[in-house]
């Protein structure tokens, strides 16, 4: 997938959680772009890939388009109706999907070329034992392609969006913001930006359910750096990338001296990745 359809791509994001075979349209789709910051990155898809926590599955097809193989790896089997569903229809042989905890692959060692991770260390139980899991995993001079946000930032924080721009997780916490936006979408969804199909806390709450939290680690910009130096992986690059907010809004100068500060990093900075070779 290498075309980006913007008009697409915008279309499936207001969809995306309608169902998992939307969220898995949509990835595919965004994967143009995802595809491009590999290569930006210096980084090829080729041989044997893992998406080491694929979702719905979009991703990983898109991977295996570009390389030889690829399997998508979920702890919940998300990819059984629209990963499958979406290879069919895009008659893409060479990917299959493996439910399976990302913290103990159930893969052999040194068997993949490219280990691709969006999004994913936020969500799991150990960040350690996810990156010792990829790093095992991987052929000698194999890649680590890694993204992830801040937990203080607002794509990091995986959080709703009110209409009245206030960042609520950093004026009262994460866990009472979670509470307030669980209620919200309970007794006043009108208070939130996205629709329901954009949005899980609502359309769980329409269907009598309640929003769990799934980011299970507390990400910031120093904590990240040392999973990786733990990890045994040597970092090829890593890039930071400040939300358009901050970069509008404060004069260059004063934006870099914060962006060297612990706190503001975390809260100004919306995307980092990171190539992490194994030696």
């Amino acid at each position: 997938m290498r075309t980006i359809d913007e008009v697409a791509l915008g279309q499936a994001a207001g969809l995306r959680f309608r169902s998992e075979y939307d969220y898995a349209t949509f990835e595919y789709l965004r994967s143009a772009k995802v595809l491009q910051a590999l290569e930006r990155a210096g980084v090829a898809a080729h041989g044997r890939v893992l998406d080491a926590g694929c979702g719905g599955g979009g991703t990983a097809l898109s991977l295996a388009e570009e390389s030889a193989f690829a399997v998508g790896l979920d702890l919940e089997a998300r990819f059984r109706g629209s990963g499958t569903r979406l290879a069919g229809e895009k008659r893409i042989v060479n990917a299959a999907f493996v439910q399976g905890d990302a913290a103990r692959l159930p893969f052999r060692g040194a068997i993949f070329d490219l280990v691709f991770s969006h999004s994913v260390i936020e969500h799991v139980a150990s960040a350690e034992d996810y990156l010792r899991e990829c790093f095992r995993v991987l052929r000698p001079a194999g890649v680590l392609y890694l993204s992830t946000a801040p937990t203080l930032s607002l794509a990091g924080a995986h959080l709703p969006r009110l209409l009245l721009p206030v960042p609520l997780h950093l004026l009262v916490g994460r866990r009472a913001a979670f509470a307030t936006f669980r209620w919200l979408a309970r007794r006043a969804p009108w208070t939130l930006q996205e629709p329901k199909e954009a949005n899980t806390f609502i359309a769980l709450a329409e269907e009598g359910r309640e929003k769990q939290d799934d980011v299970l680690q507390s990400v910031t910009v120093r904590r990240l750096r040392d999973w990786i130096q733990g990890s045994g992986f040597r970092v090829v690059r890593e890039d930071r990338h400040v939300t358009g907010f901050f970069r509008r809004v404060l004069p260059a100068p004063l934006r870099r001296r914060l962006e060297a500060t612990p706190f503001a990093q975390d809260v100004m900075i919306g995307h980092i990745q990171c190539v992490l070779q194994k030696p």
